[in-house]
């Protein structure tokens, strides 16, 4: 099996690597590093991609997209990510696909531009205080009145929740049936009357998160996606889809990136060695189980690209990308010492303070997007066969 990009892949990898080397600037990249989350500057970035027809990679053409193999856009997320920027993009990478698996041809029509164009940046209103890692127990309250729809609740751990136009909510509207079955997904203006957004500072210190208060937020019923009731199988297909490209293609950027930055400081100071010997085995180690990743995510790219779906695939690069990224922020903090804790303030903090963060923010990483006990469970259900009891 060949695993190298065919000479139409890697001519589009350098194609990306020349406009992200004129585009993606270095107050992006503070942004992003400041923010924990994209903010002003990132998001004029992603339209930038948008007028490339770079966010719509892999979407069908009669969509107005590319039509091109998963491979691309996971080539474009991994680069962004070796500089030290995430690819954050809840519409195209949420509601788009969604949409057009079940979306009404007047949504298609009215947000799939907004999508393509990067003008619209979207919110995902799913996590609550009472379900996080068991998304099904939410509680917020959608009811019918035949016209439409109030949306009472909160929503926690809300990424980009402040400087979203749209919000992609997932609501309770069937208190009786059982709790995977009656949750229904909506499309929420932010400017509703009734929608607070309140910021949530994390203990590195950004506003990653943010939580959501709904007060008797009035929807029409052209904001329901797809059937009632039926929005469980429609986040189900959604974060198989993000896990398998974005996700994937996310964690193996971040790895290569503190990779580089490690062998680049052991290199920069030898000294280091000698007071922890075994790190040069450790750094080794987490450079080997970075391409472990990279063949799991090869391995889900090559599913979709033949049609199927990616389901204890996607759970598999999740798991084991969400925890690589924790074990390679530990043997940075190994190789940096005391250092490893000086912030951004401090003169002497090596490579401005960063990896410090990256420490701080790779504990959510094994929360965020489901947990590692769902990921195992899902892997175990589907993947093994084993009993749910």
């Amino acid at each position: 099996m060949d695993f190298r990009l065919s000479p139409e892949e890697e001519a589009f990898r350098e194609e990306v690597v020349g406009f992200l080397a004129q585009e993606l600037s270095e107050a992006v990249r503070l942004e992003y590093e400041e923010r924990g989350l994209p903010g002003p500057l990132y998001h004029a970035f992603l339209r930038k991609l948008g007028q490339r027809g770079w966010l719509t990679l892999t979407w069908p053409e009669e969509y107005g997209g590319l039509g091109r193999p998963p491979i691309y856009r996971f080539i474009m997320v991994e680069e962004m990510a070796k500089r030290g920027v995430e690819y954050r993009n809840v519409a195209e990478s949420i509601v788009a696909p969604s949409l057009m698996l079940c979306g009404s041809p007047q949504q298609k029509e009215h947000y799939l531009p907004l999508v393509a164009s990067g003008e619209a940046v979207f919110a995902l209103l799913y996590s609550e205080p009472h379900a996080g890692s068991d998304l099904a127990s939410l509680e917020l309250q959608a009811g019918s009145d035949g016209a439409g729809y109030t949306l009472s609740g909160q929503k926690l751990f809300s990424s980009e929740a402040d400087m979203a136009h749209y919000a992609w909510v997932a609501s309770r509207t069937d208190l009786n049936a059982p709790k995977h079955r009656g949750i229904s997904i909506f499309l929420l203006d932010m400017k509703t009357p009734g929608v607070t957004v309140r910021p949530l500072i994390s203990m590195a210190g950004d506003r990653r998160f943010n939580e959501v208060f709904i007060d008797n937020a009035r929807v029409g019923r052209e904001s329901l996606i797809g059937e009632e009731n039926r929005g469980w199988y429609y986040v189900a297909a959604a974060l198989d889809f993000e896990r398998a490209t974005a996700g994937a293609a996310m964690f193996i950027g971040n790895a290569t990136y503190l990779v580089s930055r490690m062998i680049d400081y052991v290199k920069d100071n030898p000294a280091v060695q000698i007071g922890c010997p075994e790190l040069r085995s450790k750094i080794s180690g987490r450079a080997t189980e970075l391409e472990v990743l990279r063949m799991l995510s090869y391995q889900v790219l090559s599913l979709m690209s033949g049609g199927h779906a990616p389901t204890y695939q996607a759970s598999m690069v999740k798991l084991f990308g969400s925890e690589l990224t924790q074990r390679l922020s530990g043997t940075a903090s190994a190789a940096l010492g005391l250092y490893s804790q000086l912030g951004r303030a401090s003169p002497r903090a090596p490579y401005g303070g960063e990896l410090g963060l990256f420490y701080m923010r790779a504990v959510s990483d094994s929360i965020r997007g489901g947990t590692s006990e769902v990921q195992r469970n899902i892997i175990a259900i589907r993947g093994l066969g084993l009993p749910t009891q």
